[in-house]
């Protein structure tokens, strides 16, 4: 019989209302097991990693993440392993292990909308369909992927797009890669990866792998650059207007930053559409000429994300940066 390890970490899907009235993450990996709404048709493993609203997540906890996954797959028997998760940052924590996945069984995230104790929560569903995935052929070879509300996504380029529905994630350029129900999975698309980094040489030291990001907006100014640069950051994700756009100020200052070694990747507040260096002015065209690196359809939070892998794993600012225009080259022209 195939063999499925479901990793917990905390989140909605185990999450209880205390006296007052907050929700707080509680259930075991095991509890969450205990409410699957239909047989599964595999041998499940519960583990649990920790259990926390993922708004608290650090790198090194989704580093941790990327490690316990890692070793569930150890286990030659393991057919697939599934991550439960908060929704806030599960898009990073996804993200982050399929930047080191190199393995071709999945890796499953998913959580839920509704707390555990609520009569219609979506967690046993979501958590059924997530083993599903991780046990069917059809998801083998795809990376870390992400199942919610019977839709599957790449890890990479999906985002949580609705704060309270139930339908929470979208992959707004590529959208999903198939669907699961009632234990039927398929798939219509395969997603392109760049080839993974090494797990065993990543540091998550925060003074490492620090990054930042800096939205930039009408009227802004340089003051939150250079504080996150005085702060100690290595790297920083402008989240920029339109295609990839702020000002002649912001320009000088990135142009000043990445010239003492500061990695600054350039994205979008923008929901869909790539990163673009159209406009001067201190728009896209300024930026990059400003040594900015354009990070294509990938958004501020996975911006990060990319960059914080690279640091961990090579601490220098030249290599991150040609790293990090490796990944985003391989992932436009795949």
């Amino acid at each position: 019989m195939r063999r499925i390890v479901v990793l917990s970490t905390g989140g909605t899907i185990a999450t209880r209302h205390d006296a007052q009235g907050t929700r707080l993450a509680a259930d075991p990996a095991d509890a969450l097991l205990e409410r699957l709404p239909w047989p599964v048709g595999v041998a499940v493993e519960a583990k649990d990693v920790f259990c926390l609203g993922s708004y608290l997540l650090t790198p090194a906890d989704m580093h941790g993440v990327a490690v316990a996954a890692r070793e569930a797959l150890a286990d030659e028997a393991v057919s697939g392993v599934v991550v439960t998760h908060g929704t806030d940052t599960l898009e990073e924590t996804a993200y982050l292990t399929d930047l080191f996945h190199n393995d071709p069984r999945p890796v499953v995230f998913t959580g839920a909308m509704r707390p555990a104790d609520a009569a219609d929560s979506d967690g046993p569903r979501n958590l059924a369909d997530a083993i599903a995935v991780a046990a069917a052929a059809e998801a083998r070879d795809l990376g870390a992927l992400v199942s919610f509300d019977g839709q599957i996504y790449p890890a990479r380029g999906t985002r949580k797009a609705h704060t309270t529905a139930p339908a929470a994630f979208a992959a707004p350029d590529g959208g999903p890669l198939g669907r699961v129900g009632d234990g039927e999975v398929a798939i219509s698309a395969v997603p392109v990866r760049p080839k993974p980094l090494d797990l065993a040489a990543f540091r998550p030291d925060p003074d490492r792998v620090r990054t930042d990001i800096v939205a930039c907006y009408p009227g802004c100014d340089t003051r939150a650059l250079r504080a996150v640069a005085d702060a100690g950051a290595r790297a920083v994700v402008l989240e920029a207007t339109g295609a990839g756009n702020a000002n002649p100020a912001v320009a000088e200052e990135v142009a000043r930053l990445t010239a003492s070694g500061v990695v600054v990747a350039l994205s979008t507040r923008v929901q869909a559409g790539p990163v673009a260096a159209v406009y001067g002015n201190g728009g896209g065209a300024d930026l990059l000429r400003a040594g900015a690196v354009p990070t294509g359809t990938l958004r501020p939070s996975q911006a990060r994300i990319l960059l914080i892998a690279l640091l961990g794993c090579y601490g220098d600012a030249a290599r991150v940066r040609a790293e990090l225009n490796n990944s985003l080259e391989r992932n436009h022209h795949g």
